[in-house]
């Protein structure tokens, strides 16, 4: 579980920076360049996500699937400057609840 607990923030990390490189790509008008980290990064995160301690890739993606998502609300803050609002938050709260149900539940 700590180990799990390690990987899924480094693993949103690179995903979310390497999705934001096509999002900037297409939608912010930088160069194709920047795909490069970003085909990279995504790789990173696949490795990673590949090493957390579940028996299932189903659950392992579905518990992330919460760290995403405030992970997601943080680098709304800190890469794009707009401050997640009380909704942001709450919906935060109800997703890392269901990845801390998912990942210690009684098997």
């Amino acid at each position: 579980m700590f180990k799990t607990a390690l990987i899924y923030p480094a693993a949103a990390l690179a995903e979310i920076a390497g999705c934001f490189s096509f999002w900037a790509w297409l939608r912010l008008g930088k160069s194709i360049w920047w795909l490069l980290p970003g085909v990279f990064a995504l790789v990173i995160f696949a490795w990673l996500l590949a090493l957390t301690d579940s028996e299932a890739a189903g659950r392992a993606y579905a518990a992330y699937g919460g760290i995403y998502i405030a992970a997601s609300l943080g680098w709304l803050w800190a890469a794009e400057g707009m401050r997640p609002d009380r909704w942001d938050i709450t919906g935060a709260i109800v997703c890392i609840t269901g990845a801390v149900i998912i990942l210690v539940g009684p098997r």
